[in-house]
């Protein structure tokens, strides 16, 4: 029974190398704390249930967004303002083809940083 003989991955390695971006280029992610883990945190801190925690959080959520749609910006002293901006209609174009096309006028939510983030950061 004949066998292949195995591929030469060294072969192939300096090909990929010369194509890839620089390796300074890549900076390292930063793990992602889901909003359950606050959540305990901060119930454990103030003594509340995780319960009560999350429905403290839930609802400032809920106010935050209520604001937003009323046009508000909602102010969070030391993290910075979120507040709704609008963009106007304009034309791009599309990468596929080419093609110039019309995008229409949003919405959308924006964040600035405050002073004390930024410089802690």
């Amino acid at each position: 029974m004949a066998t292949k003989p195995a591929a030469k991955p060294a072969a192939k390695a300096p090909a990929k190398a010369a194509a890839a971006k620089p390796a300074a280029a890549k900076a390292p992610t930063a793990p992602t704390i889901p909003m359950s883990k606050l959540i305990a945190e901060i119930a454990e801190m103030h003594g509340l249930s995780k319960k009560a925690a999350t429905e403290l959080f839930s609802d400032f959520v809920e106010l935050t967004v209520k604001n937003l749609k009323k046009g508000n910006k909602v102010r969070l002293t030391g993290l910075g303002i979120l507040q709704v901006k609008k963009r106007a209609a304009r034309m791009g174009r599309n990468p596929a083809t080419g093609e110039a096309i019309k995008i229409k006028a949003s919405k959308k939510v924006a964040f600035r940083v405050a002073k004390d983030l930024k410089e802690a950061v």
